[in-house]
């Protein structure tokens, strides 16, 4: 399985917190990583959203077909993340557009077994693989993407 966690472009500041649009330079972010997924990625794949208005509107940079999912939302943990994808078994490539400190603890999680607070940068996402290899099951780093550097 391929799980990409993608964390929402830069936003306004204000309140309430659930309604912060996309700024300029967040919604080119948005535009950058967008476009370098739908390069990137071969074949279908589901997209899964936070309701927060920024996570909808840095999906959108990608693509129209995605589903809001409480779940993934602000103050999401790991586990409910990783449910919600059908992180280990999901037949199709899972992108998580959603915030902070949740997806970094996610990846933390998968990679070095412990939910620690890794830094995913705004509008940054991180590609990891499940595989199968000598009859164990390895998480592979495939990705780390910051919309800066495109």
């Amino acid at each position: 399985m391929d799980l990409i966690l993608w964390r929402h472009a830069e936003a306004e500041d204000g309140l309430p917190d659930h309604e912060r649009a996309l700024t300029a330079h967040g919604r080119l972010q948005a535009r950058r990583v967008a476009e370098w997924l739908q390069h990137s990625l071969q074949g279908p794949c589901r997209v899964i959203v936070s309701p927060a208005r920024r996570t909808r509107s840095t999906a959108e940079a990608f693509t129209q077909e995605f589903e809001t999912v409480p779940e993934v939302g602000v103050g999401a943990t790991p586990a409910q993340i990783l449910q919600a994808a059908g992180w280990p078994d999901a037949a199709l490539p899972t992108v998580v557009v959603g915030h902070q400190p949740s997806l970094g603890q996610t990846a933390a999680l998968l990679l070095s077994g412990k939910a620690d607070d890794w830094s995913v940068r705004k509008g940054a996402l991180w590609w990891l693989s499940r595989r199968d290899r000598r009859g164990s099951s390895q998480v592979v780093l495939r990705a780390v993407l910051n919309p800066e550097l495109i």
